[in-house]
């Protein structure tokens, strides 16, 4: 699935990155605990997450994450949205909570799957 298709199917929006939507992602993490996203850790992965501040960018950088949507209507900042355009990470949004947001990727295919990079 590409980013470009998962922002389509939660109604979402992109913050930055929209140029490097064809991105394919073959799997997705939905956590506020980035300690929780650690534990984690696949290849092309999508973060799913309510939290908002720069470490969600830190720890997408630090595990390879080049995308990261934001949840229950949460937008990030400009220092975050710079923050990922300098990293090259695609920031995007929905409104649907996190379950919602969850089922709707798994139900177009999208699995927890992936390959472990650990």
């Amino acid at each position: 699935m590409t980013v470009s298709k998962a922002v389509s199917l939660l109604d979402g929006q992109f913050y930055c990155g929209e140029e490097k939507a064809d991105l394919e992602i073959v799997s997705a993490c939905g956590a506020d605990l980035m300690s929780d996203v650690m534990a984690f850790v696949k290849d092309r992965v999508l973060l799913l997450t309510g939290l908002v501040n720069p470490q969600v960018i830190r720890t997408a950088e630090l595990l390879d994450i080049k995308c990261i949507i934001f949840v229950r209507g949460k937008s990030p900042g400009m220092d975050m949205i710079d923050m990922a355009k300098s990293s090259d990470i695609i920031l995007g949004g929905t409104k649907h909570p996190m379950f919602i947001s969850c089922g709707k990727l798994y139900e177009a295919g999208l699995k927890a799957g992936g390959t472990r990079r650990i």
